[in-house]
């Protein structure tokens, strides 16, 4: 299975681009976050034209959201996928999607941000920590943005978001956002999951997948975990980013049964 995840940061004009870029790598599986809903239909015509027949977005079941911008997500595959439902508690729906492609379930995130209200970050990564923690019946995907680590240590650890510039653990966030965030990118390694680009590229590049302008700094914040299959090709198409079609880099991966 080929899979491609990527922020596509709700552009209207670069659609047809990005549409474009994704079609031609061959997927599979195609997830994609930040879709609204005035790209969401465009995004499904494309995918239809290229093959993919099935495509489903959390927009389409999800109330008007109020007093923030309704970003959702869309996964299609070439085969029938059947929605899932969503992890208990998540605190924003249109930020998941949950669904199975045959035996293997696809949990497509994108995370919100750290100054989102109501610790809707530290509450999202509790939920879907405590969904994929438990095990399933079957292999698992969790792919997109995740929005976290701040930093990756040559050892595998992280530093979040709930530490300063300098490492320091902040104040004013504290252990439990450090453990909600730790979890995703840290803790699932404890539950058999597996990074699909570190386990092969190691940690020894930054391979940041959000930058600054110029390629300056930035944070690996896209991400492909699987529990049950084995990452047998993966890479950042940082062109993509870096020709202005999204300010994220897409990340394309190959799978094969374990």
């Amino acid at each position: 299975m080929r899979l491609v995840t990527w922020n596509v940061a709700g552009r209207v004009t670069r659609q047809p681009e990005q549409a474009e870029a994704v079609t031609a790598v061959g997927a599979d599986v195609v997830a994609l976050q930040e879709v609204t809903a005035r790209t969401l239909p465009l995004w499904r015509d494309a995918l239809v034209d290229a093959g993919f027949v099935d495509c489903l977005a959390s927009l389409d079941d999800v109330a008007a959201v109020r007093g923030r911008r309704a970003l959702g997500v869309l996964t299609a595959a070439r085969e029938t996928l059947a929605q899932l439902p969503l992890p208990r508690d998540v605190p924003w729906p249109e930020r998941v999607l949950c669904c199975a492609l045959g035996d293997v379930e696809i949990v497509n995130l994108h995370s919100p941000i750290s100054p989102a209200p109501d610790l809707a970050k530290v509450r999202t990564h509790e939920a879907l920590f405590s969904h994929l923690a438990g095990g399933g019946a079957g292999p698992r995907i969790l792919c997109g943005d995740l929005n976290t680590p701040r930093r990756e240590l040559p050892d595998g650890e992280v530093l979040t978001f709930a530490h300063d510039s300098s490492g320091r653990l902040r104040p004013e966030r504290g252990e439990r956002w450090n453990d909600a965030e730790r979890a995703l990118v840290r803790g699932l390694r404890d539950h058999g999951w597996v990074d699909a680009f570190r386990s092969l590229h190691g940690y020894g590049e930054r391979e940041a997948s959000w930058t600054f302008a110029r390629d300056r700094g930035g944070w690996r914040l896209d991400h492909v975990l699987v529990h049950g299959l084995e990452p047998v090709a993966s890479a950042y198409a940082h062109d993509w980013r870096r020709a202005g079609l999204s300010d994220h880099s897409a990340l394309v991966v190959d799978l094969a049964r374990a």
